[in-house]
C-alpha cells in the first residue's frame, strides 16, 4: 500500500481549501437565491485550483522526460483559459429583462472572483486567497446594507 507523499497532501490541502473558500462565497449567493450558488462557487474555485495544479504538474513531468531545454511553460496561458471559461459561465447568469433591468452581474462577478481565489490557492498564495474571500463576503453583505441605507435598493 502506497502512502501519500508530502506533495500529494499539499495538493489535497489546496483543493480542500479552494472548496471551502468557494463555498463561503457561494453561501451568500445561495442565501440570496441567485442562479449560481453554494455548489457552483465551490466547483468553480476548486476547478480553477485544480487546473493550476495540473498545469504545474504537467510542466514538471515533461521537463523531467524531455529536459528543461525543450519545455517552456507560460503559466499566464492557464490563467487566460480559466478566465475565458469562467466568463462563459458568468455570462449565462446575466439576464436582461424587457424593462431594461439587468440581473445577475454580481453573481457573474463572484464566479470570476471564485475562479481567481482558486487560482490563488492553486499557486499556493493562501493568504491572498483567504483575504480575498473575506473581502468578497464583506462586499456582498455590507454592500447590500449600504445600498439600502443610500436608498438604492427597494
Amino acid at each position: 500500500m502506497e502512502v501519500l507523499s508530502g506533495q500529494d497532501l499539499n495538493v489535497i490541502f489546496r483543493l480542500v481549501l479552494a472548496v471551502i473558500l468557494g463555498g463561503v462565497i457561494g453561501l451568500d449567493r445561495e442565501r440570496a437565491d441567485k442562479p449560481a450558488g453554494f455548489r457552483t462557487h465551490m466547483l468553480v474555485c476548486a476547478s480553477s485550483a485544480a487546473l493550476v495544479i495540473l498545469g504545474e504538474q504537467i510542466a514538471l513531468r515533461y521537463r523531467e522526460i524531455l529536459g528543461a531545454d525543450i519545455i517552456r511553460t507560460d503559466p499566464v496561458r492557464v490563467l487566460q483559459t480559466i478566465i475565458t471559461g469562467i466568463s462563459f459561465i458568468g455570462a449565462g447568469t446575466i439576464l436582461r429583462h424587457r424593462q431594461g433591468a439587468v440581473e445577475g452581474l454580481t453573481t457573474a462577478a463572484t464566479l470570476l472572483f471564485a475562479a481567481t481565489i482558486g487560482i490563488g490557492v492553486g499557486i499556493g498564495a493562501y493568504l491572498l486567497a483567504i483575504v480575498a474571500t473575506l473581502f468578497v463576503v464583506l462586499i456582498l453583505i455590507l454592500g447590500v446594507r449600504i445600498e439600502e441605507w443610500l436608498g438604492m435598493r427597494k
